[in-house]
């Protein structure tokens, strides 16, 4: 058992106020920009009501998790996991075509009426929400490998080969990620994940060798001068937008790369169409508003009054970071194309709701600061 940290009295009230503003900041801009980039998709309104919907959801669901004790959720551990497990394993199954259809060559979503779900969201936060469980409860057992790591490695990995068969490589390598820095931060030797990396690097590698779009993708990525008609379309479109954009931006509504030219521009690579309307000063100022949250995410991780809140705040904040990191390493053509959006800002209410919902436990843990600690037992 992880020895509870003892703080002095006090609270995070201003930086879980600057938490929330940055977050709205973030997602009324987001709504902004993708209505401006989704205009020719049914005029952008269609796109946009649905984002603003989702806002709406994740900003009640936001309020009500700032307002719940944290340590609440521990108990949602496994069942939230089994939950996930099952919406994952719908879409895969040949006799729910009619309620989880296959698009663009996957099948990702479940159609629940006038709304779809994707359970790869879900399973984010059911990641780092076992993890931080299962590790709090594990204590100084997360160092041996066969009582600490392998049982995180078989049961995440179950998930993470579930969003595989989708397929959604960049989301099943993400969620391995979430459940490795949980890991780390709750001290699992680096040897371990020294191990565990090359495995996995093993496996990515055969998964892209085994699938011909992946391969051809990675081809682009490294020669990307070659073939912009073909697989590096997307990237060199992506990186005219951005030279466009300058230092200020050619102004909002007034780019160009939208009309046909970058797909996916209000999801995927909405970054890139805001730096061809924003220039380096917009995307600048996205950058600075992301690392300021994960400054603020892991500060309320490190004060936080036990240890499953700090590996629950690690997870949390890990989750929007690395996110937004891998979506911008895309525009840019440092990584190859994912898939992956910008937390709170592409297109996709899945994932704008569940990360509401997540920025809002971490609220409450750093609103946590000071009162009586509960055992990790």
């Amino acid at each position: 058992m992880t020895p509870p940290v003892v703080r002095q009295p006090g609270d995070l009230r201003w930086e879980t106020r600057a938490l929330v503003l940055i977050v709205a900041v973030l997602t009324v801009f987001g709504i902004a920009s993708l209505y401006d980039a989704a205009a020719l998709k049914d005029g952008g309104f269609a796109f946009a009501l649905k984002q603003i919907s989702g806002a709406a959801l994740g900003g009640i669901a936001l309020v009500i998790a700032s307002r719940v004790d944290y340590h609440r959720w521990r108990a949602l551990g496994w069942p939230l996991l089994l939950i996930t497990l099952v919406c994952l394993v719908i879409p895969l199954l040949p006799f729910t075509l009619k309620i989880s259809p296959l698009r663009h060559g996957a099948r990702r979503w479940i159609n629940l009426g006038p709304m779809q779900f994707q359970p790869s969201e879900l399973a984010k936060f059911a990641i780092v929400l076992w993890t931080a469980m299962l590790a709090a409860k594990k204590g100084t057992q997360v160092r041996e490998f066969k009582k600490g790591v392998l049982p995180f490695i078989l049961v995440s990995g179950l998930v993470a080969l579930l969003v595989l068969r989708e397929p959604n490589l960049s989301m099943a390598t993400l969620l391995a990620l979430l459940g490795g820095v949980v890991l780390f931060s709750a001290g699992a030797k680096i040897g371990h994940f020294a191990l565990l990396g090359l495995a996995a690097v093993l496996l990515v590698i055969h998964k892209i060798q085994d699938t011909g779009y992946r391969y051809k993708r990675i081809l682009s990525f490294l020669n990307p001068n070659e073939g912009t008609k073909d697989v590096a379309f997307q990237l060199h479109q992506s990186l005219i937008g951005l030279g466009s954009g300058r230092l200020f931006g050619v102004g909002f509504g007034h780019g160009k790369q939208k009309l046909n030219y970058l797909p996916y521009s209000y999801s995927d690579f909405l970054f890139s169409s805001i730096g061809e309307e924003w220039g380096f000063i917009g995307v600048l100022v996205i950058v600075l508003l992301f690392g300021i949250f994960c400054w603020l995410g892991f500060r309320i991780a490190r004060t936080a009054p036990d240890a499953f809140g700090q590996f629950l705040a690690t997870g949390v904040t890990a989750a929007v970071g690395i996110s937004a990191v891998m979506h911008m390493a895309v525009t840019i053509g440092l990584m190859p194309p994912t898939g992956l959006t910008l937390p709170f800002m592409s297109y996709g209410r899945s994932s704008l709701t569940i990360s509401l919902f997540s920025v809002g436990i971490l609220v409450n843990i750093g609103r946590m600061r000071g009162r009586p600690i509960k055992s990790d037992d």
